[in-house]
């Protein structure tokens, strides 16, 4: 079936799963939301991080204030989230938040050059984080802040801003727990506002991340299908994205195989301008998901 609610935390899918769990029991679950390793090579995804969010908002005054009048003596609400933001990593980019969970990722070759291709990364931008590409992707926690509610410039004066917000996305690695990162994301947040400024977080969604066994005959098979439609054998690789309803599939059907594997490559851009679809990809996965079926029946 299509489940249409993935990029908004899937809130509806538990419910779903327990009201008809007999008439979508299967021994083998196959989910096509995931990543090629490139128009060319097939990939079997052996783990997906997690994905938890919120909202912090920092308070310092009651009402906006004169900036010449009072600046450099009462801090304003956006210089104190700026560094509050800051201080969610270190100088080489790393996660600074304590008690987040590191995995081990899958052992690919991820090449500087392909990041720099792939990711669109402007002239003389450096990569952020320590460790190996598909371990900073896969395996590591990564946090980004994906919105801000403050005056607009085109709204701006010279006025000290009382009140600003952000949202923040966390990205868990496999064999972490998003609800204990989220607990320690917004312990991060509520100590370390600078100047005493109040702090608000808000907490948002949260989905777990998953590791998946890629052994016994149905993985056999899938390898076999997708060597016959692709001409070459799959690649295993982790993805640093998250399907969180892969953990409630498998938590409401514990002796199915779960098999994941999608219909993008790294040229897809998904989230981005001109999201696109590769017809050849298109085609090699259908008929792959297609020979795997029929040697499963």
């Amino acid at each position: 079936f299509v489940e249409g609610e993935e990029e908004s935390g899937s809130p509806s899918l538990g419910a779903l799963l327990a009201a008809h769990r007999d008439k979508l029991t299967a021994d083998v679950i196959v989910i096509a939301d995931s990543d090629n390793w490139s128009v060319d090579v097939p990939a079997l995804t052996v783990s997906l991080r997690g994905l938890a969010d919120c909202v912090v908002e920092v308070a310092t005054l009651d009402h906006g204030l004169h900036s010449g009048l009072w600046g450099g003596v009462v801090p304003d609400a956006l210089s104190v989230l700026v560094r509050l933001l800051a201080s969610l990593h270190d100088d080489d980019g790393n996660v600074a938040v304590a008690g987040l969970h590191e995995g081990t990722a899958a052992a690919v070759d991820y090449p500087d050059e392909r990041v720099r291709a792939e990711s669109g990364l402007l002239d003389g931008v450096r990569e952020i984080g320590s460790g190996s590409v598909p371990q900073r992707l896969w395996a590591k926690p990564a946090i980004t802040v994906i919105g801000i509610d403050t005056t607009s410039i085109a709204a701006s004066s010279n006025t000290l801003i009382p009140r600003a917000r952000a949202k923040i996305s966390m990205r868990v690695a496999p064999g972490g727990d998003a609800k204990a990162h989220l607990a320690a994301l917004t312990r991060h947040l509520e100590q370390h506002a600078p100047w005493g400024a109040q702090v608000t977080v808000t907490p948002g969604d949260v989905g777990q991340p998953y590791a998946i066994d890629v052994s016994g005959p149905v993985y056999d098979a899938a390898r076999a299908a997708f060597r016959q439609g692709w001409g070459t054998d799959p690649v295993e690789m982790g993805m640093g994205g998250s399907i969180p309803f892969i953990a409630e599939f498998a938590a409401a059907y514990p002796a199915a195989t779960i098999l994941v594997t999608g219909v993008e490559d790294p040229a897809t851009q998904a989230h981005s301008v001109n999201e696109s679809l590769h017809l050849g990809v298109l085609e090699r996965a259908a008929i792959s998901e297609a020979l795997l079926l029929g040697s499963l029946v």
